[in-house]
């Protein structure tokens, strides 16, 4: 048996309604959106593929998460299916600032070895993104 993948990870938020707004901008969905408007979850989540992010929101307090999260302490890699030009468009549309490339990148795939560009933005909590984009 091994560790084949991660499941999710979480993050906190100072604010909610802007964080899920500037997700569901870059296209991502939004798992138990009403349930947590309804009052009913004290959390929402961003899918990735098969993987997701835990949102917490100001004042959810987590019974299992780091002691010292705070808003803005993520830093995370999303893997873009497509070319630079397409994942600058993507950002362009969504109003979202490029901080940092396009610019060649060490992966996670084949253990760094396949050739990869990655491009840097920060969300509304000024977490760190990054798309990479394999080639």
């Amino acid at each position: 048996m091994a560790t084949v993948g991660i499941d999710h990870i979480a993050m906190p938020t100072a604010d909610a309604e802007q964080l899920m707004a500037f997700y569901k901008s870059l296209g991502f969905a939004i798992n138990d959106e009403a349930e947590w408007r309804a009052g009913t979850a004290n959390i929402f989540s961003i899918q990735i593929g098969d993987s997701k992010i835990n949102v917490h929101p100001e004042g959810h307090i987590a019974d299992y998460r780091g002691p010292t999260a705070v808003p803005g302490c993520t830093d995370i890699c999303f893997v873009w299916d497509g070319t630079v030009d397409e994942c600058q468009k993507m950002l362009a549309d969504a109003g979202v600032d490029i901080i940092r490339g396009p610019g060649p990148r060490k992966g996670a795939r084949q253990r760094g070895v396949l050739p990869a560009v990655s491009l840097y933005a920060r969300d509304p909590d000024n977490n760190l993104l990054e798309w990479m984009i394999y080639q």
